[in-house]
């Protein structure tokens, strides 16, 4: 049995949950200013605030799980990530800190907005920027990082943040128009479409952008045959642009919801088919990066256990907090 591939595959859907699971909520605060009244922004953070700190359990899993499973792979990235992830956690303090903080105070209340929005706005950014630096390819040589402290700081990296802060604000729209009241929904739907339409253009130029920029990634999804398998990926994602804003025009906030999800789902997909069997792209495949056979087996044993435990929790409070909000009711 291939423990490694079996890690790889539970790393990469760890990461693709925190993604989608996190992003609406990273996406929330980035729209969190532009709340009309003190009343809506409260509704804003209450749509949330029974499961953002559970959402990001999966940044948890990935991290650690990268860690255990492909120490390897752990010492590389973490050099060269290491100034935008401290800005990560950094913005994810701020956010976390603004959820309890901001309810306790009348005086204050702006500042704790202003931590939310900043908060939410790095985290987005800096992943993204961590995400186009991977792709871009880190630089190894003898088993370890040899490039620059500044290295995740190039225009590709920097355009891949802004890409990002456009699809968690889609997300966290479109949740919006599931959560809100009805009286708040118009300004939504218009939001909404915004940041489709930025994110639509902003993924075409990127999916240009990077074959351009690594020829390893322009054989992969160019040379034939498998480029007639690989063309399903953009082709359902235009089919899924099209449902995004049929059902953002139609006004069926969870069908829009939805899409975008799919759209995420493709995104991942296309992630892997570029970089795929590489655990640092293009640098460490999985297989070289992986820890004992082992300790995989040990470790896999307990994720068997520990897995479904956080997919029951994650779900049950989805379904616990479903439904409209309640003007007159909050969580805090």
């Amino acid at each position: 049995m291939d423990y490694a591939l079996i890690w790889y595959i539970l790393i990469a859907v760890a990461v693709f949950a925190y993604v989608i699971l996190d992003g609406f909520d990273l996406g929330i605060g980035i729209l969190f200013l532009g709340g009309e009244s003190e009343k809506e922004r409260d509704l804003m953070m209450n749509s949330v605030a029974p499961v953002w700190d559970g959402n990001e359990t999966w940044l948890v899993l990935g991290g650690g799980g990268l860690f255990a499973v492909f120490p390897l792979a752990y010492s590389v990235v973490m050099p060269a990530l290491y100034a935008p992830l401290t800005m990560m956690l950094l913005g994810l303090i701020f956010r976390g800190v603004a959820f309890e903080y901001r309810f306790r105070t009348t005086r204050g209340k702006f500042l704790w907005d202003s931590s939310f929005f900043i908060g939410s706005l790095v985290a987005t950014f800096t992943q993204g920027m961590m995400l186009g630096t991977l792709l871009q390819g880190i630089e190894v040589a003898g088993r370890q990082y040899s490039g620059g402290w500044f290295d995740w700081f190039t225009p590709f990296s920097v355009f891949c943040g802004f890409v990002t802060v456009a699809a968690y604000s889609l997300l966290g729209a479109c949740w919006l128009l599931i959560k809100l009241p009805t009286p708040y929904l118009s300004r939504y739907y218009s939001i909404a479409k915004k940041c489709a339409l930025i994110m639509v253009v902003m993924v075409v130029v990127l999916s240009i952008w990077l074959p351009l920029g690594n020829s390893q990634i322009a054989e992969r999804w160019f040379s034939f045959p498998q480029a007639l398998l690989f063309l399903l990926i953009p082709a359902g994602s235009a089919y899924l642009v099209y449902l995004l804003f049929k059902d953002l025009i139609e006004h069926k906030p969870v069908k829009a919801y939805l899409a975008s999800l799919g759209l995420f789902f493709l995104a991942s997909l296309g992630f892997g088919v570029s970089t795929f069997p590489y655990i640092v792209p293009h640098s460490l495949t999985y297989t070289e990066a992986a820890a004992p056979d082992t300790s995989l087996k040990f470790l896999l044993s307990g994720a068997v256990i520990l897995l479904p435990l956080i997919i029951a929790y994650t779900a049950y409070s989805y379904w616990v907090f479903r439904g409209k909000l309640n003007e007159d009711e909050g969580y805090h």
